[in-house]
């Protein structure tokens, strides 16, 4: 599908669960149920969650919560009508300039080890492995990698944060 319309990324609300869950199901082996994102939504102080959308369309998402001084990235999707196309991108970059809004020194996330593609956006804005959690997924038993940006407020961050934004807006 090509990206035919204009993408926008803003805050999360109740109406678009809906949508919001079915990417979720369509995206995941094992789903957060809906009532979950209603929860974070509603009552859960530390956590900020957005969506893009393809017009009126809620074609992706993405979510954190504010752990100390990290942002840590919660969940992360993307329609997969939709994948390869810059919704990712669009929602990452949104992401960092969150956490940067919230006070976050850095970023933080678990990938599924064979998640190449998530990896390769990771990089892109340059998280870097860390660590390693053997047996993470539930599911499956699959190790997960964490992945951590450099300081979100340093040159290289703040160049990385002006480039992507600089990017997707030409």
């Amino acid at each position: 599908m090509a990206l035919t319309a204009r993408v926008s990324v803003e805050p999360m609300r109740l109406e678009d669960v809906a949508a919001v869950h079915e990417i979720e199901r369509l995206s995941f082996r094992t789903p957060w149920p809906a009532y979950a994102f209603e929860q974070e939504l509603k009552g859960n102080r530390l956590a900020r969650y957005l969506v893009a959308r393809a017009g009126e369309r809620v074609v992706g998402f993405a979510g954190i919560w504010r752990m100390v001084d990290d942002a840590h990235v919660t969940t992360f999707g993307v329609h997969p009508d939709w994948r390869r196309q810059g919704i990712g991108r669009h929602l990452l970059l949104n992401l960092a300039e969150l956490s940067l809004a919230i006070g976050a020194r850095r970023m933080t996330l678990e990938v599924r080890a064979s998640n190449h593609a998530a990896q390769a956006l990771y990089r892109a804005f340059d998280f870097d492995i860390v660590g390693h959690r053997p047996g993470y997924y539930t599911d499956d038993g699959e190790d997960a990698l964490i992945m951590t940006t450099p300081e979100l407020d340093g040159p290289a961050m703040r160049g990385r944060i002006a480039t992507e934004r600089a990017r997707l807006a030409g």
